[in-house]
């Protein structure tokens, strides 16, 4: 993946070609090279006055101000809108996979969704280093499309009942989503100032999150009784998951046109093996991004344990049903969402890590173990039971958002030479983070049952802690504030 920019906030292309920051000052030589590399070209020196200043309209100076690239703006849309369709079925699929198989079908169920997980880890790796090979855009479209083929295939496998073929085809479903999104986030650090960069990841887990889990759950609230409720509703619900996936596609096909995605951005001197393996390469030279990947990885994982613990225990052991359960979803995420480009606003002001090590790992922590024993402590099916629920929910929900900061900090430690790589890997850990928590599900559930699979969330959030605190951003990266 490729290295953000680091001294511009977006890239726009005048008509002399001379890549001009959105605040008017011309870039340098270094800043024209980086362009040219993304586009495939060996750039050329400077060798006279820097172009004039291209007026900026305000909307514009909104965006950056806000921290979105201008040149990106209907990537973001796209991501939002994709991930949304994505999302439809993430707070039903493991119950309704287990109502289809039959007796057994909830440990089968557990390994169909830990295989999902297997690829989504994969192909988080290769949105990275193929957004470096063929660019992010090309990147995004094959996922897009291997979503779409292997949707269509996983819907037609479900009558059958057959394990195998379930797993297959929604294993390779998976791989279609992080190519998509997590090219995007490429993207995005390629065309970003660095001392934005927390802001600028901060935005992408807006719309993210915005669509997996948040919107997605409003449209399957709706979705699942007027398809006529229960398994139909919820097949046709996934159907329709479709369309969604498909329009985000073409948002960002046919509405972003910043240059520096629609090509190779790795050196042309470099090997397609040696692109492929760069991520790999880069935790062996450097360790502190090995550690700042495992503390990523960390982050999100409790998110898709609940996943699959929590339908059943709100929905149905605590009596509050379904369509409670994904309501209780809508709002602990949107709490998410609300702070996502605050914690990355945050990091850039007060410091990434300290961000990253009171609000991601021990709020987070905190608002997790609420989120939890609320539920229980509350009488069952209970109105106000079910808010108050829900409120602490909200509390991990927007705590979840202190981990923003990783985006800068991964990189950080990589050093120039190797950003792009390390990108690689912020993106396999973002994407592992959903084999993470399926395989705590899978592993501690049989014994521990879902207070112990909580307690083991929190305990890697007790490790992440000790880990971080031994890591220090290095003097030439930290962001202004540090």
């Amino acid at each position: 993946m490729s290295e953000p920019r680091t001294n511009r906030t977006s890239t726009l292309t005048p008509p002399s070609g001379t890549h001009v920051p959105a605040d008017g000052t011309a870039a340098g030589t270094a800043d024209r090279t980086a362009a040219g590399t993304a586009a495939g070209a060996a750039a050329e020196p400077a060798t006279g006055p820097a172009a004039p200043p291209q007026p900026s309209t305000a909307h514009d100076g909104l965006l950056a101000r806000l921290g979105i690239p201008h040149a990106l703006r209907w990537g973001f849309l796209g991501v939002l809108v994709f991930m949304t369709g994505d999302g439809i079925e993430s707070n039903f699929i493991a119950p309704h996979i287990a109502g289809v198989l039959g007796s057994g079908g909830t440990d089968s169920a557990a390994m169909i969704i830990g295989i999902y997980g297997v690829a989504v880890l994969v192909a988080s790796y290769f949105a990275g280093v193929l957004s470096d090979l063929w660019g992010p855009r090309r990147v995004m479209t094959i996922g897009a499309v291997l979503w779409v083929v292997f949707q269509v295939a996983f819907l037609a496998a479900l009558p059958t009942a057959s394990v195998g073929l379930i797993a297959l085809t929604y294993f390779l479903r998976g791989l279609g989503f992080p190519l998509f999104a997590f090219s995007f986030l490429c993207w995005i650090n390629h065309t970003v100032a660095r001392e934005r960069n927390a802001t600028a990841v901060g935005w992408f887990y807006v719309v993210f999150t915005g669509g997996l889990p948040t919107l997605g759950s409003v449209i399957a609230i709706g979705s699942i009784p007027a398809f006529g409720g229960g398994s139909l509703g919820e097949t046709w619900s996934m159907a329709l998951s479709l369309v969604f996936v498909v329009v985000g596609w073409a948002i960002v096909r046919f509405g972003v046109h910043e240059s520096t995605g629609l090509g190779r951005i790795a050196p042309r001197s470099h090997s397609a093996a040696r692109v492929i393996a760069s991520g790999i390469e880069v935790c062996i030279k450097r360790p502190k991004v090995l550690l700042a990947v495992l503390i990523r990885l960390v982050n999100t994982a409790p998110e898709f344990g609940m996943f699959v613990i929590m339908p059943a225990i709100i929905g149905t052991e605590l009596g509050w049903g379904q369509s409670k359960w994904l309501t209780m979803t809508v709002i602990v995420y949107a709490g998410n969402i609300l702070f996502n480009a605050f914690f990355g606003a945050l990091g850039d002001r007060i410091g990434w890590i300290r961000t990253v090590k009171w609000f991601g790992i021990g709020a987070s922590a905190i608002g997790l173990l609420a989120w939890w024993y609320v539920p229980h402590l509350v009488p069952a099916g209970s109105e106000w039971g079910f808010w108050l629920a829900t409120a602490a929910g909200t509390v991990f929900g927007i705590m979840l958002a202190g981990f923003t900061p990783m985006g800068a900090i991964v990189p950080a430690f990589a050093g120039e030479e190797r950003r792009g790589a390390a990108m690689a890997m912020y993106a396999t850990a973002a994407g592992g983070a959903t084999f993470l928590g399926n395989a705590v599900v899978s592993a501690v559930l049989p014994w521990g049952g879902p207070g112990g699979v909580v307690w083991t969330f929190v305990a890697l959030y007790v490790l992440a802690f000790v880990v971080l605190s031994l890591l220090k951003v290095p003097e030439g990266a930290e962001a202004a504030g540090h």
